[in-house]
């Protein structure tokens, strides 16, 4: 349980979170309306192969009004399943609370259920219910705590199988998944059996991940993102503090963001960090490791001309996989595991099984892989994701920078190019803002999400994703409704089968959130124009504290 002898979690149960004005109404007089069809002909034939019955769907918004077209709109008497999956965001206490209260004033004969361990929980039929008492000692707190997350999948017949006997058992009306890419992909492929089947449970997305990589025309952000960025942008801006007051150390920082630079990008914008690496714009520029490191280097010489021996350098987590040259690496050590595995493990010791992966890759990856330390050797051999692929997010990348900045400082030195001392420290800020205390925003924002969850099941509708727009503006004015998983699916290749995914959004390189990091750092790299932006402030004045993240306000999607 959560610690009642501390004063912000207290206080913090007793924070209300704002509504939209379309969510203040009562429950029951509240309607939808759809808008017209973003789906059809430019799905792909897979697509709409794996989804004939979720292909057609429109997009939903809830209106204040009495005009419900969905097959539930008489009913009063709700059962709903809720199921966390994946990496814990701060905000998912919020959407379980919105959920429950948006049942309970409907009916307070309703009930929730909780799936422990994510969708593991849903399989084995393991699940508590959910009271008020338990739902008012998590309100607009962090973690996920209260009945657990899994990244367990749901992505065959026998599984889905089992999934509907469970929610048949347990007489379900509607279960609300919370997560990401995984966890909304199954959430998708679920709600198409269902339908298949014939089974009258609807299933609904909720989007969660820090990572951003979510964001699209339909959701403006995903839960989660506003609380981590903050937290990381108190920990930067305490290590620029650090570095302009020791003036000795580079400090190399590694930000989570496996897969896009969103992340980076929102903290380097709330901090003025002198360098900031995009992983998108080193793949667009086609980057090599060498020239990254010229372009630190660069920096760092600049800087010493101007008597400052010290810096910060924000690096996004999955950097490494954007860069050609490594990614070509990555690709053809991807196919060696594949398909040489038993080889590769043949091999006793580590040094064997890197000369054997070296022996065998083409020249230009081989040279690539001769010139990185082998510390991330053996990280780019050993590990593996559950598709069988190298985990980019894994590998030290802030280490490999350091080790490629320190031999080319060496070789300056030897030639008298270079005669100061290069002190580096090396950080990794990834967990610890998976879980914090969620912003206004995110609290608001989350509880949003859990009602509108709750409203497009007693629409009787299923295989969408919750979504709540207009999140510059004021809240009262923000829109909620659903947008249908087809929209936001596309199809992957794993093991060489075609399979569906959620759609990753990446940093644009045309967006006025890049263009206006673009358009400072020159001037960052050569200054101290740090910013410390502090720990999150959840009470005070409002423009402090009711913050909306900058990518945000600056991006038109």
């Amino acid at each position: 349980m959560p610690d009642s002898e501390n004063i912000l979690y207290r206080e913090r149960l007793k924070y209300k979170p704002r509504l939209p004005d379309v969510l203040n109404k009562n429950i029951l007089s509240v309607g939808f309306k759809t808008k017209p069809a973003v789906v059809g002909a430019g799905i792909s034939p897979s697509l709409q192969k794996l989804f004939p019955n979720l292909i057609q769907f429109s997009t939903v918004e809830i209106a204040a009004s009495n005009s419900n077209k969905g097959d539930s709109s008489s009913n009063s008497n709700f059962r709903i399943g809720v199921v966390l999956g994946g990496g814990q965001a701060p905000g998912g206490h919020n959407v379980i609370a919105g959920l429950y209260d948006a049942i309970k004033k409907f009916d307070d004969q309703n009930s929730l259920v909780g799936f422990l361990g994510g969708s593991e929980g849903l399989l084995k039929g393991q699940f508590i219910e959910i009271t008020g008492e338990m739902v008012d000692s998590y309100r607009n707190t962090g973690g996920f705590d209260l009945i657990g997350s899994g990244r367990g999948r749901l992505d065959d017949s026998s599984q889905f199988a089992i999934c509907g006997k469970m929610v048949e058992k347990l007489k379900l009306d509607g279960v609300v998944f919370v997560g990401g890419h995984d966890t909304n992909t199954n959430a998708a492929m679920l709600a198409e059996y269902f339908l298949s089947a014939g089974i009258g449970c609807k299933v609904i997305g909720v989007p969660k991940t820090i990572d951003g990589d979510l964001r699209s025309t339909a959701i403006e952000i995903p839960f989660g993102f506003d609380t981590a960025t903050k937290v990381y942008t108190e920990l930067v801006g305490n290590i620029m503090k650090d570095a302009i007051s020791a003036k000795k150390y580079w400090h190399f920082i590694k930000l989570m963001g496996r897969t896009a630079s969103h992340i980076a990008l929102e903290v380097a914008l709330r901090t003025k960090p002198n360098v900031v690496l995009i992983s998108e714009e080193i793949q667009a520029k086609g980057m090599t490791l060498s020239q990254i490191t010229n372009y630190i280097i660069k920096i760092i010489l600049d800087r010493v001309e101007k008597g400052y021996s010290f810096g910060v350098v924000l690096i996004p987590e999955g950097l490494i996989g954007f860069v050609p040259e490594v990614k070509m690496l990555i690709s053809e050590i991807n196919n060696i595991l594949d398909k040489r595995d038993k080889e590769l493990q043949s091999r006793i010791s580590l040094t064997d099984k890197t000369i054997f992966i070296q022996n065998i890759l083409s020249t230009q990856s081989s040279m690539v892989f001769k010139s990185i330390p082998f510390e991330i050797q053996k990280q780019l051999i050993m590990e593996r994701d559950p598709h069988g692929n190298v985990q980019v997010s894994l590998i030290d990348t802030e280490r490999l920078l350091i080790y490629l900045l320190t031999m080319r400082m060496k070789e300056l030195r030897m030639s008298g190019e270079f005669k100061e001392e290069f002190l580096t420290q090396r950080h990794f800020f990834g967990y610890e803002g998976r879980c914090g205390y969620p912003t206004n925003f995110d609290a608001d924002y989350t509880y949003s999400l859990g009602m509108t969850a709750f409203l497009l099941i007693r629409f009787g509708l299923t295989g969408y994703m919750a979504h709540v727009s207009g999140l510059k503006g004021d809240v009262k004015d923000w829109r909620c409704g659903g947008v249908p998983f087809s929209y936001l699916l596309e199809i992957t290749q794993r093991y060489n089968e075609e399979v569906p995914s959620l759609k990753k959004s990446f940093v644009s390189l045309e967006s006025k959130s890049f263009k206006t990091l673009a358009k400072l750092r020159e001037s960052w790299a050569l200054e101290n124009d740090y910013s410390y932006p502090g720990p999150i402030q959840y009470f005070g004045v409002s423009e402090l504290v009711n913050q909306r993240p900058k990518t945000l306000e600056l991006d038109d999607l």
